[in-house]
């Protein structure tokens, strides 16, 4: 067992751990990237169960379980033939990574606000993802509609594309209805939506989804230059 200053490394002792399971446990032998990704889904949907509603044993066990998703890949990619690397690869280069974006941590920047530290984070994200070009690059259209909604009219705030204003902005007469002002009256004003989605006939996700892609194709009409354009 790995040990610093005389305690036991847990976390070296999970990966393995991990080793020995993939080594030695058949079912395990068989899987690969892709067919855990559904388990990983799973895990990290009961990982958020717990932040929200769970005890703190559920949420350190949630952890855990989310943990061993992360070995689990490791080990599978520390196998591959042609490009290897193993969870202290990865471990390594989240430390190189998070040391770059904080330069007032670790560097001579100074941050005493969160907005400046914002300011930081992405500068430093910029200097490394320099070979993007458009601001939707490294956006996963995977993620859960209402928080790729959020994630794109923030993105679209980026490049001057307008999208639609929030009720608290809008003009109202006093008979219409007061824009949510918690994240709970947002939720109902939400299920209200989709309650008049379904009365209707309508597919609440497939409208939004499809909404997205107009304001996806916004974006990008919006990144382009006029070279782009004529050629």
């Amino acid at each position: 067992m790995t040990e610093i200053a005389g305690r036991p490394d847990a976390l070296r002792e999970a990966a393995d751990t991990m080793r020995a399971v993939r080594d030695r446990c058949v079912w395990t032998q068989q899987i690969d990237h892709r067919a855990l990704v559904p388990y990983l889904v799973e895990e990290s949907a009961e990982l958020i169960d717990a932040v929200e509603e769970g005890s703190r044993a559920e949420l350190r066990e949630e952890l855990g379980d989310l943990l061993w998703q992360v070995l689990f890949h490791a080990e599978i990619a520390s196998r591959d033939p042609d490009d290897p690397f193993d969870i202290d690869d990865v471990a390594r280069g989240l430390t190189d990574k998070m040391v770059r974006r904080h330069p007032h941590v670790f560097g001579d920047a100074v941050a005493t606000t969160p907005e400046e530290v914002l300011v930081h984070w992405n500068a430093a994200k910029a200097a490394e993802k320099s070979e993007r070009t458009s601001v939707l690059d490294g956006v996963s259209e995977r993620m859960p509609s209402l928080a790729l909604a959020q994630k794109l009219i923030g993105k679209a705030a980026q490049v001057d594309v307008p999208t639609p204003r929030s009720l608290s902005e809008e003009r109202r007469d006093e008979t219409k209805r007061a824009a949510p002002t918690s994240e709970a009256a947002l939720g109902d004003a939400l299920l209200k939506l989709v309650t008049t989605a379904r009365a209707n006939g309508w597919d609440a996700e497939r409208a939004l989804r499809e909404r997205l892609r107009k304001l996806e194709e916004e974006i990008r009409s919006a990144e382009r230059t006029p070279a782009d354009l004529e050629g």
